[in-house]
């Protein structure tokens, strides 16, 4: 089996903007609202939502980005020199409704890491999951998204591999096989 593009760039970006505005639904003016995108890959999703909202509310909405490498629970075990990406959170969460960005929600062990390092910025009020891709059947943890773009159900030997452009043209999700 070939490779298969099952998003091409004009559907992500009306995914990109039924989320925000499914956001706007639950979150009306983001003043009590962090949007958080995980490192490396959720974070170019991230910035895209929030270019977005910024540019639908026009209003600013805190955002973050942040590494979970040493709050994985399989750090250890890879072999090789890990190198972290750069959090960059500069305000505490204490009562803020969270919202975790990241691109595709496989096993659920990037999600549960997040959670762990969002405690050392305060405690939440509440956290939400929003991913562009929803891996079903894969899960390791019990975890599940808020917010979904399109879940997808693979074999145990294919790969969701969102690849982002430079702009919105460029981009695609596609599903390789092993």
């Amino acid at each position: 089996m070939e490779n298969k593009v099952i998003l091409n760039s004009k559907e992500i970006s009306i995914i990109i903007d039924r989320l925000c505005h499914e956001l706007i639904e639950n979150h009306s003016d983001f003043t009590n609202t962090i949007l958080i995108g995980l490192q490396p890959r959720g974070v170019l999703l991230a910035k895209r939502i929030h270019t977005k909202l910024l540019k639908i509310i026009n209003q600013e909405i805190k955002y973050g980005e942040l590494d979970t490498t040493f709050f994985r629970d399989d750090f250890r075990r890879k072999k090789g020199i890990l190198t972290p990406h750069e959090t960059n959170i500069n305000f505490n969460i204490e009562s803020y409704n969270v919202i975790v960005i990241d691109d595709v929600l496989y096993t659920g062990r990037t999600t549960r890491s997040a959670l762990d390092a969002l405690g050392s910025f305060g405690r939440a009020k509440s956290i939400e999951l929003l991913v562009l891709i929803n891996r079903r059947f894969s899960r390791e943890i019990p975890i599940e998204p808020t917010y979904v773009g399109k879940s997808v159900d693979v074999f145990e030997n294919e790969h969701v591999i969102v690849e982002w452009g430079l702009n919105d043209e460029e981009s695609n999700v596609v599903l390789f096989n092993n």
